[in-house]
């Protein structure tokens, strides 16, 4: 399998952490669910056509089928809700089809698309949808802002100048779910990125984790596993 992501263009950059492409070999092995980063992507699919991953709060299975090629433009955190003109909060953990939430622009992307069109066309479509509905500035500074482990989610609103009740509905249609899970979901990423560089005990204390139980719990539900395994599924070539 061939994966490959790249920065998007400077119109976009706003809306979008990158671009990216991955092919599926035919004789596909078993791979690792997909897990949480905050993140939507606009995905198409050869032989399905476009369709949206994300909000995630768990582990997802990859079911994509061997032998098809996958191109996507991963949106910023806090921005997907907002541009796409959808409420997120009830497509957590699922893939809809584009054609359920955006017929009209779905049509354009039909999955006997060459995957550089497919990708050219992706990119046009995140154009004009967020000049259409530009990213909230106020969710793009709280996600910001939410990076920082310490935080505290009820400051959050003060920082913002926006009322809590205001600021968690307006994160559950742009993000998907609420601050503190958006929070929880970034400490969570930092310890994928820093996986060997320590043992559990020693990686807790160092990202904030109350112990090596409290991240354990955070491992099993974000990813299915707790953290040796986790390590040894991501490390196996």
């Amino acid at each position: 399998m061939g994966y490959e992501e790249w920065a998007p263009p400077a119109a976009l950059r706003g809306a979008a952490v990158c671009l990216w492409r991955s092919t599926i070999p035919q004789d596909r092995p078993e791979r690792a669910p997909i897990l949480p980063d905050g993140c939507v992507d606009l995905i198409w699919e050869s032989g399905r056509g476009a369709f949206l991953a994300g909000p995630d709060t768990r582990p997802v299975p990859d079911r994509t089928p061997g032998g098809r090629t996958l191109v996507g433009v991963r949106l910023r955190p806090g921005a997907g809700g907002t541009l796409l003109g959808v409420p997120l909060e009830p497509l957590r953990n699922l893939r809809p089809d584009l054609t359920d939430l955006r017929p009209a622009a779905a049509a354009g992307l039909p999955g006997d698309l060459p995957p550089a069109e497919a990708l050219r066309r992706l990119v046009r479509l995140t154009g004009v949808l967020s000049e259409e509905r530009p990213p909230d500035p106020a969710l793009l500074e709280a996600a910001r802002l939410l990076r920082d482990p310490r935080l505290r989610v009820p400051d959050l609103g003060e920082h913002l100048g926006i009322g809590d009740r205001q600021l968690r509905r307006r994160f559950s249609a742009a993000v998907g779910y609420g601050p503190k899970t958006l929070q929880r979901v970034f400490r969570f990423r930092r310890f994928l990125s820093l996986l060997g560089e320590g043992n559990a005990a020693e990686l807790a204390a160092r990202l904030g984790y109350t112990d090596q139980a409290h991240l354990t719990r955070e491992s099993v539900e974000f990813a299915g596993l707790p953290p040796a395994a986790l390590a040894r599924r991501l490390t196996t070539p």
